[in-house]
């Protein structure tokens, strides 16, 4: 992507790229594969539906799920064209089902972002791998469950981020884009 970016006469670091990503702590390995097992778990059909039809502006609910959809139904979504791709590619139709949707999409599971489990320091030994391969320069850390994964990010994980010097203690004065350390356009 910065190679492309400086081909097209823009500065590379300009770019920054941070993927979502979801993170389950544990005081333990053990607890934390235990939190992730409890939450991967609570996936539904139900769940999974909702979050398509948000993604691609389409009520699913018409069709019964193991039916193909048609070409017709399939050109009448105006959501996220690159999810419909993932999901005819890995389905291997050109009109899957409401069922391939649900399965090869991730949509309410925890398979579409990577997942970080493990304890604070299992988890930045691997987003701190990624941001040292020059992989991305940051997350988005998704939630994996209300209330409490943020919590649990904060008080768990960014201590051992600052502890190694890989996240601020504090914020400089600004907008979030100063913060973010992103280039600022003229007015």
């Amino acid at each position: 992507m910065r190679r492309r970016r400086e081909a097209s006469g823009r500065d590379p670091d300009s770019l920054k790229v941070a993927p979502a990503v979801y993170v389950v702590v544990g005081e333990t390995e053990e607890i934390a594969q235990e939190k992730l097992a409890f939450i991967d778990s609570l996936a539904n059909q139900t769940d999974s539906l909702v979050l398509l039809s948000e993604v691609f502006n389409y009520d699913f609910a018409h069709h019964p799920t193991d039916e193909p959809l048609s070409d017709e139904t399939l050109e009448s979504m105006t959501g996220l064209r690159g999810f419909l791709d993932r999901v005819v590619e890995l389905s291997g139709t050109k009109n899957p089902s409401v069922d391939d949707f649900i399965r090869y999409s991730g949509r309410g599971t925890l398979s579409e972002l990577p997942v970080f489990a493990g304890t604070p320091e299992q988890i930045v030994d691997q987003m701190e791998s990624w941001y040292l391969s020059e992989s991305c320069d940051g997350f988005v850390i998704a939630a994996t469950h209300m209330p409490g994964a943020y919590v649990d990010f904060v008080q768990g994980v960014v201590p051992e981020l600052q502890h190694r010097g890989l996240f601020r203690k504090d914020y400089i004065p600004g907008t979030l884009r100063d913060n973010l350390g992103f280039f600022n356009p003229p007015s």
